[in-house]
């Protein structure tokens, strides 16, 4: 069983506090997404489960024994980094086979093994090829080898797929998902790609400077994001948030007016997804000149500059309007969120 518990985990490097109060739960077989920008945490939390930096505080707990005092090697667990760390002079079967020796597995165990894991990865055609003569793709996909070989208790992914153009980032992706569901085995990966993440996870923590912002299901967290941070990370186009106030349930902000909602009357943040408004001819709670059209192929992004708030709405693909023309949008309460004007947590809806 590989249940991996983080408890309080901190990692402080002098005054600086890289990891805060880290606590999560990771069920055995769980494909868990570690979300958020860059300098967030979300890697020095991976590299301590790992073993590769020190924890300063808390607990790491795998398969029930506290592994905060155990080498890299002595915790059974797979890594896959952002850089593919192949070795140049040996061929796809040898860099694949080269965690077998290192581990001093039998010797007639080896070319079984190392060939079920070329089977899982699809590299039977390349597995006499140096890395060289290898696609980004291909050298991923050998690093993915490399890690499923030995039969880990946990893998763990640095931003596996940073280095990939858009289209391969695309299959890779499935091809990890599928590996994740054949072989069943817990998986941590980490990532700053909102995509990867809602299409990978089982649950997603968004992370911002060093916390848990958020923990849920990819559904969970874009359906009712717990704070504009997580509103303005999760979705392509990222939540639309306008400031303003309500009064007597009626939100105000620039451009905008939202009647029905229910909070109390103050500052707040107004948030709405674009798909979720849409385009009408009069009567709606955006009248403002257009500020851009974006054909996205499947849709087109209306937006508006409201005050200082860029708002964007999604149309049919072959909805035309001119910049500076007059466009109108419905807003209904029932798809709006607020968030309080300070703290930037989600209010009851």
């Amino acid at each position: 069983m590989a249940r991996l518990q983080l408890k309080n985990v901190n990692k402080r490097w002098g005054s600086y506090v890289a990891v805060k109060d880290f606590d999560l739960d990771i069920a055995d077989q769980e494909f868990l997404v570690l979300l958020g920008p860059s300098g967030c945490g979300k890697s020095t939390t991976m590299r301590m489960i790992a073993g590769l930096e020190d924890v300063t505080s808390g607990e790491i707990v795998l398969g029930g024994r506290n592994v905060n005092n155990l080498e890299p090697k002595d915790r059974d667990i797979s890594m896959v980094f952002q850089s593919y760390g192949l070795y140049p002079n040996l061929s796809v079967y040898e860099n694949i086979r080269f965690p077998l020796r290192v581990r001093k597995v039998p010797k007639e165990q080896h070319h079984e093994m190392v060939m079920t894991a070329i089977r899982m990865v699809e590299l039977e055609p390349f597995m006499d090829r140096r890395p060289a003569d290898l696609s980004g793709g291909q050298r991923q996909r050998v690093a993915l080898g490399r890690a499923i070989v030995r039969k880990p208790t946990v893998f763990l992914m640095d931003e596996p797929l940073s280095n990939l153009d858009a289209k391969l980032r695309v299959s890779t992706r499935a091809q990890i998902k599928n590996l994740q569901s054949k072989l069943k085995t817990t998986t941590v990966y980490v990532t700053h790609d909102q995509i990867e993440a809602m299409t990978l996870a089982d649950r997603v923590v968004v992370m911002n400077k060093g916390e848990i912002q958020q923990v849920g299901t990819p559904t969970e967290i874009y359906d009712n994001p717990a704070n504009t941070f997580v509103a303005s990370f999760i979705g392509s186009p990222a939540m639309n948030l306008v400031e303003g106030r309500i009064e007597g349930g009626t939100f105000t902000g620039d451009g905008i007016t939202v009647e029905g909602l229910k909070a109390p009357s103050g500052p707040v943040t107004l948030g709405f997804r674009a798909e979720d408004a849409s385009i009408v001819p009069s009567g709606g709670q955006i009248a403002a000149p257009v500020y851009a059209v974006e054909l996205l192929g499947e849709a087109s992004m209306i937006t508006w500059r409201l005050g200082e708030q860029l708002v964007s709405v999604k149309t049919a693909k072959d909805y035309r309007a001119e910049t500076g023309q007059m466009v109108e949008a419905s807003v209904p309460a029932a798809i709006c969120h607020l968030f309080d004007a300070e703290t930037g947590k989600a209010l009851p809806r």
